[in-house]
């Protein structure tokens, strides 16, 4: 089975039933089908391969619903990217997938992304331009497409596929311990596991309305949509949180069933007075990227009493790990749950034996939703992914660090590595500590996670600037030119010498 095969299945099971509220307008499952088909027509006329690599830079829209479907239609693969990338990192991903399309929007063309593209990775071919007024970026220049017209001029019948479920759908970009941004590789059989698994102990079903403020460049966000598509539940896609009364009057509209969020998207509606918001059709909230404190599984079980809450931990290189079912929220409001269906979890410690009840160790994964490694990453594929009990299968060895308890269920220590989880992002710390040594004055400095009730984590840098006259405004001002959000310190701690061990890297534990 191919991932696309789940909207072509509902586009005929489900023909005039809405599979997608976004932006204000509404799409049956047919209509979102015959979308992606005409993209599938459109790129495979402009060359595009099996296998090749085509590049989604959108926010969420329903644009970005039919880049990811039409590419894999086209027998592609689609690499999603957050719009809150940065132009030297996006390039730096263009280029090591060696991607041959770009989705992109209008203001992007603005900012002048078109031209620094095209000049800087030779792979690509052509753009593909989103939003109203993007035939203007089309005239004159012939490697330029406005997506409008792709709309109106392709047919809507299904390119013939060639793929079959062991061949590429996607890479998912990540930071790993070193910094740098790593594809993950997915098949079509890991999304399609992966996606069933989830349905079936979320219980997703044609009556659902399930509202995402998520990403879908996210895995948990991408995740969102292909349940949605894989149980022919309809999907309210919001561009953010950022206007959270807009979201709410939303849900109570469209009698949302299903909302999935992040600590600090919790943590928000915590803080609101809920009251004017008709919510009884919530039937579920889920929560994964990181961690939800206990103070606020508690609070919201409390608020929705009578809405299931289901906790979950993941990382990119396996999508979902495990999941506490509802009915144990509140008598272990600290775990991570179990092993989704079909999948198996255990503990080993660095010598690789399997670890008991209350030992703490890696967490290992075994099942389908094991990805197939790292794009042109071999040395670092043979980190993570390792050989498994049965010949020829991998294993993920997680960097995570947890442990059981006597029923079975897994609760998270930390990270092995210092990876950062700040807003459900994961921020690495050399990428924002390479940005701190283009202060001027700058000696040295290090990035820890703190914790935050908002964001899970909140990064805070220690400088050494022997000058003295460097303040903690004007650090936080140069990062927030350069860095995305999420990896902005909020706190800068000014010392004299930094604790180092003999070979000289930082002990960041000491920081801490």
């Amino acid at each position: 089975m191919l991932v696309q095969d789940f909207l072509e299945r509902n586009a005929k099971a489900l023909t005039g039933k809405t599979a997608l509220i976004c932006g204000g307008r509404r799409f049956t499952f047919s209509e979102l089908d015959a979308m992606a088909n005409r993209l599938a027509n459109a790129l495979v006329a402009q060359g595009v391969k099996r296998g090749d690599r085509v590049a989604v830079y959108l926010n969420n829209s329903v644009e970005t619903v039919t880049g990811i479907l039409g590419i894999l239609k086209a027998d592609a693969a689609f690499v999603a990217l957050n719009r809150a990338t940065r132009p030297d990192k996006l390039t730096a991903i263009l280029n090591n997938c060696q991607a041959v399309i770009l989705l992109t929007d209008v203001r992007a063309m603005a900012q002048g992304l078109g031209d620094r593209v095209f000049k800087e990775v030779p792979s690509l071919r052509n753009i593909i331009v989103c939003g109203e007024k993007a035939a203007a970026w089309v005239n004159g220049h012939g490697r330029v497409l406005d997506f409008n017209q792709v709309q109106a001029t392709f047919a809507a019948e299904r390119p013939r596929p060639a793929n079959i479920d062991l061949d590429l759908a996607c890479l998912i970009y990540t930071s790993g311990t070193t910094g740098e941004s790593k594809g993950v590789m997915s098949d079509h059989s890991n999304i399609v596991f992966v996606t069933e698994s989830i349905v079936e102990y979320l219980k997703n079903n044609e009556q659902d309305v399930i509202l995402s403020v998520l990403p879908l460049a996210f895995s948990y966000g991408l995740y969102q949509l292909m349940a949605c598509l894989a149980s022919g539940a309809t999907l309210v896609l919001e561009e953010s949180f950022a206007f959270p009364d807009l979201v709410l009057e939303t849900m109570a509209r469209e009698k949302v069933t299903g909302f999935a969020g992040v600590p600090t998207i919790y943590s928000m509606l915590l803080g609101m007075d809920l009251a004017p918001y008709d919510l009884r059709s919530l039937r579920y909230l889920t929560n994964a990227a990181a961690g939800l404190p206990v103070e606020h599984v508690k609070r919201l079980h409390q608020t929705f009493p009578k809405v299931e809450l289901y906790l979950m931990h993941g990382l990119t290189e396996v999508a979902r790990t495990m999941y506490l079912p509802a009915d144990q929220v509140e008598k272990r409001p600290a775990s991570s749950g179990i092993a989704i269906p079909g999948t198996e979890l255990w503990i080993e410690d660095e010598s690789g034996h399997r670890l008991g009840a209350g030992e703490v160790g890696e967490l290992v994964v075994r099942g389908r939703n094991v990805m197939r490694g790292y794009w042109d990453a071999p040395d670092l594929s043979a980190q993570r992914f390792r050989p498994g009990p049965m010949a020829g299968e991998r294993i993920c060895y997680s960097g995570d660090l947890f442990k059981t308890d006597d029923e079975g269920y897994f609760y998270f220590v930390s990270r092995k590595d210092d990876i950062i989880k700040s807003r459900g992002e994961k921020v690495a710390p050399r990428e924002v500590e390479n940005v701190l040594y283009t202060i001027p004055g700058v000696q040295d400095a290090a990035v820890i996670g703190i914790p935050d009730p908002t964001m899970g984590q909140a990064i805070k840098a220690f400088i050494v600037a022997p000058t003295g006259n460097l303040t903690e405004a004007a650090v936080i001002s140069h990062c927030k030119a350069r860095l995305e959000e999420f990896m902005v310190p909020r706190q800068v701690e000014f010392r004299t010498e930094l604790p180092k061990t003999g070979s000289g890297k930082v002990r960041r534990i000491d920081l801490r």
